[in-house]
């Protein structure tokens, strides 16, 4: 006989309507924001810590790195992991090394608080895709692109009240507002989110052997790599462009830079579909598409107009976020068992790729210029649209 607790835990699932599928992009709105907003900041901060344009854009985003470790750690052991609760309880303490942030009096605590608030924000993150995966009727990517459009949505406001705030009250207060923001975020979880009962591991068997599991499958293992390669280029290109954009002919403002970043305002409208896209034409085309998308932007980023400048950013983020979606749905669609693990392999590859993005587009932004590092990110992205044709669309059994 089920007890009342239990009945509850195993609540029907609920449908994905358009309430819903905003719930969820505010979850992954909340999640992220801090994530991608101190790109925004980045000159002021350099300046802030006397340091080159590589050195602090490797340490805004050491985040990745926390990241990668916990997208490993929790698809290991959130076998026995409520998902509502762990969720909420990563994004209130993400909220702490968020707000020391403001206070962090040089560039290695700065870099150690980055890679601690990437630590929670990867437990969430990777705990929410699974609940997603487990929880949403039919179990297909749309769940996931709503998901997504939450995080395209905090790159675009994130990163515009970040310049905004920044250059009101200086860059290092801009972190008390997203601390606020990691804490709304812990509220809405645990106010929104429904309990479910994890997927168990078998007793018998090892953390590490979902990962073996998973690492077999080339499917998997090829989605891993599109992944590192999509966060790669984004990470190359929007942590130095507004260095690009600062200086001359442009010279723009930090006001003015920040609003640069409604760019991202178009993926916004186009990331929700993802996943009805995908499931009409396909991974195999709709990947290489979007990211064609991508590298066109690419090229406009080097003609000497600002309007063409941005278009290409407009175009680059339609194509990344877009790719991201699709391959972030693809991993739940066909992870056999242990979705938590894939997920979070997935995410530990995605984010490793925004490191080593970080450390090598930056050198070659230092030592060669903006052109070198357009071309090391289209090559990444290039790459990652070959893969990308050999994805295939098929149902978990």
């Amino acid at each position: 006989m089920q007890t009342a607790h239990s009945q509850a835990i195993a609540s029907p699932i609920p449908s994905l309507t358009p309430a819903r599928s905003l719930l969820i992009g505010v979850i992954g709105f909340l999640t992220l924001v801090d994530l991608f907003a101190t790109q925004a900041i980045l000159p002021s901060l350099a300046v802030e810590y006397g340091v080159k344009p590589s050195e602090i854009g490797v340490a805004a985003n050491s985040t990745t790195l926390g990241m990668a470790i916990a997208g490993l750690l929790v698809g290991a052991i959130s076998a026995n992991l409520e998902r509502k609760r762990a969720i909420t309880l990563s994004l209130l303490v993400l909220s702490v090394p968020t707000a020391l942030l403001a206070f962090a009096p040089n560039l290695t605590i700065f870099s150690l608080l980055r890679v601690t608030q990437g630590l929670f924000m990867a437990a969430a993150f990777t705990l929410t895709l699974t609940h997603l995966a487990e929880r949403c009727q039919y179990r297909t990517a749309s769940a996931l692109a709503a998901y997504v459009t939450g995080v395209v949505a905090s790159n675009l406001i994130g990163r515009l009240t970040a310049a905004l705030v920044a250059g009101a009250v200086g860059a290092s207060s801009s972190f008390l507002f997203f601390a606020v923001l990691n804490v709304a975020g812990a509220l809405l979880a645990a106010v929104s989110l429904t309990r479910n009962e994890p997927e168990p591991m078998s007793r018998s068997s090892r953390f590490w052997s979902a990962w073996a599991s998973h690492l077999a499958d080339p499917a998997l293992r090829r989605t891993f790599a599109i992944g590192f390669l999509i966060l790669f280029g984004f990470i190359g290109v929007f942590t130095y462009v507004g260095f690009v954009l600062m200086r001359p002919p442009h010279a723009l403002s930090m006001g003015a830079l920040g609003l640069v970043f409604l760019v991202f305002a178009p993926s916004m409208l186009t990331t929700p579909t993802a996943g009805r896209i995908t499931e009409r034409f396909g991974p195999g085309l709709t990947v290489p598409v979007s990211l064609a998308i991508a590298l066109l932007g690419l090229v406009m980023l080097l003609v000497p107009s600002l309007v063409a400048v941005l278009a290409g950013m407009t175009l680059v983020g339609i194509g990344t976020f877009f790719a991201q979606a699709v391959a972030t749905g693809h991993v739940g669609r066909i992870a056999q068992g242990d979705r938590a693990a894939a997920s979070g392999l997935y995410l530990s590859s995605y984010y490793c790729g925004g490191l080593f993005g970080a450390a090598a587009i930056g050198q070659l932004f230092d030592r060669f210029g903006w052109v070198a590092a357009v071309a090391g990110v289209f090559a990444s992205l290039a790459l990652a649209a070959f893969l990308g044709a050999g994805l295939v669309l098929k149902e978990v059994k």
